[in-house]
């Protein structure tokens, strides 16, 4: 019965492993997620079931285990070198002369290996008898830390080579680091945690690696790339890139980009593809290695210093620069967000002259410690978007001033918008600023337009978004107003719009002149006002005027209406510039019948919420809006506070949410009698 348990342990452990390899090295998973999660609780099951039988690398065990108190420090029985950095083509000729005459080889063409120059941290893996046993940091190049505990959480890095015929002692050499959608994705979590966000990939692998909680670190999305050896006992393949095949047979990763060049002209190309290919890769890379293939060539060589002579790194152009601070600018975007922008003394980042970057918001600039006339480093984040990445001598997470910064202008946010004068407002607990002018504002203009003239606002049918661009484009439309101000010989010049199609839009316009009170205050586009909030405020207020007079506490005294909703419908309605275009749209005969108001607490059915799925006879936004009309909280999700779900043709997950809480559910006959029908 044993001998049972552990073969099918044995079994289990080796297929997790193998899915393990197809997806993290090859990207082809070749079981379902629900599957892998299947076979996995099974191994668990077994191995808590019989614990005589734990394997410390068993896949199991990559979770990680209880925090360290410390690195323990581990010395490389083998030095890891540094390499030697050529900048210039001419640096890599000169590298080869030096091989060939090192060699005595003559003009002979040297066969080397060439592969990219990942941008991680280096680490160093042993392996006795196919189990790894110790992973260590490079360190100094002669004493690293011991990161066992965190490597064995990578799922990329196999616990016991696959196959046979390894040596008893192998040490692998690699590079440690996190791809570009694992680095995203980390500083989301990161932001969504409340957490600091990391500078770069590079920084968020090594402080990734480096935690004494191998929790953390199995949370992190740490890969790797094998690209040599240390010591070993036994004997390894003749040639560079054979050991390196060798190492993929016994499961462990390496670039798929590595190559086999001939001699010096083979080397270039090969560089230059990498600088085309570098953007489009999944991971950053900061150059390209080559490496004499011949083994037995590399010990002839030897090496200088730290570094071998055998090899040599043509590094791309640096990512980073330091420059001169010289103004802060702002930008209006189409929300209204106003987003700061660095004026740079022109700089040369990853081979492209960088004048601007952006700077997020006010709060990163203090964060940065950030002084117009101080000298910043500058980044091409993905060596594309450029970023200031914080002052010279600083401590970028840290707040304030470094100490070696000398005093400049402190940037402050303009208290009106550059673009239309408007105030320019900070709601609580958010980090940017935006301008208050949403109608008149012209960096907002074709936003405020679609958002006015859409089916659920004013339903301007025809009035789409590349129409909207080229009214815009072309001057004719400078607010929502100016909407009913146009004729059928501007709208007949226009592209792909025919007579016809313009006599259709004009009347569609002329339709939308009739509407609703809480169509209207929709269509306004305030901040955080939706369309329930519109009805509330519709029959709360009951006109324009007495909600243009409302203060900020009489605000909050409305139904779903708190603080932060309650200053931004203030703010939007004590700006001028769009009291003129309420005022102008009133004049082209926009109207709507007179709202009777009364108290929420006599609608028939005032505090009551409701969730609305399926296919009814009729729109669901038109229930909605009957609802609203009664009083009702019309919501998107159930929960226990939720009254009735209603329930039409074809519902989703809502319906079998609603049964397993309880919530009462109708269909739309139901529907008809809360309505009255």
């Amino acid at each position: 019965m044993g001998k049972t348990i552990l073969n099918q342990i044995e079994r289990l452990r080796v297929l997790l492993e193998e899915h393990n390899r197809a997806y993290y090295l090859h990207d082809d998973p070749q079981v379902p997620d629900a599957e892998y999660d299947l076979l996995f609780r099974q191994l668990q099951k077994l191995e808590e079931g019989h614990p005589e039988y734990a394997d410390e690398n068993s896949p199991t065990q990559r979770v990680g285990g209880a925090a360290l108190d410390a690195f323990e420090k581990v010395r490389h029985a083998v030095p890891m070198l540094s390499l030697g950095n050529a900048f210039e083509d001419v640096e890599v000729a000169e590298f080869d002369s030096r091989v060939r005459l090192g060699l005595e080889l003559g003009e002979q063409p040297i066969p080397y290996v060439a592969e990219p120059k990942l941008d991680g941290l280096a680490i160093s893996l042993r392996y006795k008898q196919g189990k790894l046993v110790t992973a260590a940091t490079r360190g100094d190049g002669t004493t690293g830390e011991d990161v066992t505990a965190n490597i064995r959480t990578l799922r990329a890095l196999p616990l016991r080579l696959k196959g046979s015929g390894w040596p008893a002692l192998l040490e692998v050499r690699g590079e440690v680091f996190i791809t570009r959608a694992g680095f995203e994705a980390l500083n989301a979590r990161q932001v969504a945690d409340g957490e600091k966000t990391f500078a770069n990939p590079r920084n968020a692998a090594a402080g990734s690696l480096r935690q004494l909680d191998s929790r953390i670190t199995a949370r992190r999305p740490l890969t790797l790339f094998c690209y040599g050896w240390g010591e070993h006992s036994g004997e390894l393949p003749a040639s560079h890139y054979e050991v390196l095949m060798q190492l993929t047979e016994w499961g462990l990763p390496v670039s798929p980009l590595v190559r086999r060049v001939n001699g010096l002209a083979e080397c270039l190309e090969y560089y230059e593809q990498m600088a085309l290919d570098r953007p489009e890769l999944p991971y950053e890379i900061d150059g390209v290695v080559f490496k004499v293939d011949r083994r037995d060539w590399q010990r002839e060589l030897g090496q200088v210093a730290r570094a071998p002579r055998w090899a040599i790194a043509r590094k791309f152009p640096a990512e980073e620069a330091v420059t001169e601070l010289l103004a802060i600018d702002v930008q209006v975007g189409r929300t209204g967000a106003i987003t700061p922008v660095a004026r740079l003394a022109p700089v040369q980042v990853g081979g492209v002259v960088v004048a601007n970057a952006t700077l997020h918001n006010e709060d990163e600039i203090r964060r940065k410690g950030l002084r117009i006339g101080g000298q910043v480093v500058v980044r091409r984040a993905g060596d594309v978007i450029p970023q200031v990445v914080g002052v010279v001598g600083s401590s970028v997470s840290g707040p304030g001033l470094s100490s070696g910064l000398s005093s400049g202008e402190l940037f402050q946010m303009p208290k009106v918008c550059p673009e239309c004068g408007s105030a320019v407002v900070r709601e609580a607990d958010e980090a940017a600023y935006r301008c208050s002018g949403g109608l008149a504002c012209p960096a907002q203009r074709k936003q405020a337009i679609r958002h006015f003239a859409a089916r659920t606002a004013m339903d301007v049918d025809g009035l789409g978004n590349k129409l909207v661009d080229q009214l815009v484009d072309r001057g004719m439309l400078h607010n929502v107003a100016d909407i009913y101000r146009l004729t059928h010989e501007q709208l007949a010049g226009l592209e792909r719009m025919a007579a016809k199609s313009a006599d259709n839009l004009l009347v569609a316009i002329d339709k939308s002149r009739e509407t609703t009170l809480a169509r209207f205050i929709f269509a306004l586009g305030i901040r955080h006002v939706g369309e329930a909030t519109a009805v509330t405020l519709a029959e709360t207020c009951g006109s324009v005027d007495a909600l243009i007079a409302a203060d900020v506490e009489r605000l909050e005294q409305i139904e779903d209406v708190g603080p932060v909703v309650a200053r931004s419908i203030h703010d939007f309605l004590c700006e001028p510039h769009n009291l003129k275009v309420i005022e102008e749209l009133q004049e082209q005969g926009i109207h709507w019948p007179q709202v009777v108001v009364k108290p929420m607490q006599d609608q028939p059915l005032a505090g009551k919420v409701l969730v609305i799925t399926g296919i009814f006879s009729r729109p669901r936004p038109e229930i909605k809006a009957d609802l609203q009309r009664l009083g009702a909280k019309v919501t998107g999700s159930v929960s226990k506070k939720t009254d009735w779900v209603a329930v039409g043709e074809s519902p989703g997950s809502k319906a079998d949410k609603a049964v397993e809480l309880g919530v009462e559910v109708i269909d739309e006959a139901g529907l008809d009698r809360l309505l009255g029908g």
